[in-house]
């Protein structure tokens, strides 16, 4: 059996390497012609144990992380809060150590709060999965993400990307912004002033103009505006968005000429990006992100159980 991931956990991108992710996404690249084949069965998590544990809302990551541990062969359990004793005020962390109690081998967590998925990681025995906390990380997203960008361009060293839209508060952005410097990447972030970080890391440029910030961009990267985490009156002030920040085709003939598009969804047709674009095969990625996340999160599975397989 090949090595082993180097780390216990992924919680985020940080404290990871080039080459653990350039690890991660060697890794995946085989799942993607496996996943496109009549007959998706692999046995080499048979006999293992997946909790995902989702306390908020999620479509493709839930399903995604599902898909991945069955096609691994694992026994996969979706935990849910809302019929659990989560709705009697059970803590985060006594819910940790019930589920840990029962001996998964895997515990894959979204939660609200930022840190989560690093305070349930030192209240249980197995390998934990980070699918997003509150405005902190989603690193399977990032790793998804450049996976899609490598696929296309055959790299990811010297391409200009720009991520556009609500910045500050996206765990996609967090995690982007760590991961695409890493492999060599431009990075640029677009947005209006309260929805950009107030401290971008270094070596990232940021733009309040988005024909100025997209301008020969080999990617584009568009956010929705996450409402349910604005400060309150700042949704209001944002005036008309889509005339200001939307990407339509005309504004994407200022990005570089195969630049190509992505979205992490869920998407606000006609808000952040026209539905014509999203849907548009020759520009448009969004798709292939979510077939490449199977494959990512497969691989992911499969890193992190390696030590307990023996």
């Amino acid at each position: 059996m090949p090595a082993p991931f180097p780390h216990p956990h992924l919680l985020g991108i940080e404290g990871l390497s080039a080459a653990d992710i350039n690890l991660i996404l060697d890794e995946a690249e085989p799942w993607i012609a496996f996943n496109r084949g009549a007959r998706k069965a692999d046995d080499r998590l048979a006999g293992l144990t997946q909790i995902n544990a989702f306390f908020e809302n999620s479509t493709r990551t839930l399903f995604s992380f599902e898909i991945a541990g069955k096609r691994l062969g694992a026994q996969v359990s979706n935990f849910h809060p809302a019929a659990s004793s989560v709705r009697k005020g059970e803590s985060l962390i006594d819910t940790a150590q019930t589920l840990n109690a029962m001996r998964p081998d895997l515990i894959v967590i979204r939660h609200e709060a930022n840190g989560a998925a690093v305070e349930v990681a030192a209240h249980v025995d197995c390998p934990v999965i980070n699918a997003g906390d509150g405005q902190g990380e989603h690193p399977t997203q990032a790793l998804l993400d450049a996976l899609t960008i490598r696929r296309r361009f055959g790299r990811i060293d010297g391409l200009k990307l720009a991520i556009c839209g609500d910045i500050r508060h996206s765990r996609v952005a967090g995690s982007n912004m760590r991961l695409l410097p890493l492999l060599g990447a431009e990075l640029r972030l677009v947005g209006p002033d309260a929805l950009l970080p107030a401290s971008p890391p270094a070596g990232v440029t940021a733009f309040t103009d988005m024909d100025e910030g997209i301008a020969g961009a080999d990617v584009v990267m568009m956010l929705r505006i996450q409402r349910e985490r604005l400060e309150a009156g700042v949704a209001d002030a944002l005036g008309d968005y889509h005339a200001r920040y939307g990407l339509t085709r005309a504004r994407l003939a200022g990005a570089a000429p195969d630049a190509i598009v992505m979205h992490p969804g869920p998407m606000n047709r006609g808000v952040e990006i026209d539905g014509d674009l999203a849907d548009d095969p020759e520009r448009s990625v969004i798709l292939e992100q979510v077939e490449y996340g199977v494959a990512v999160r497969m691989a992911c599975l499969d890193l992190l159980t390696r030590s307990r397989r023996g």
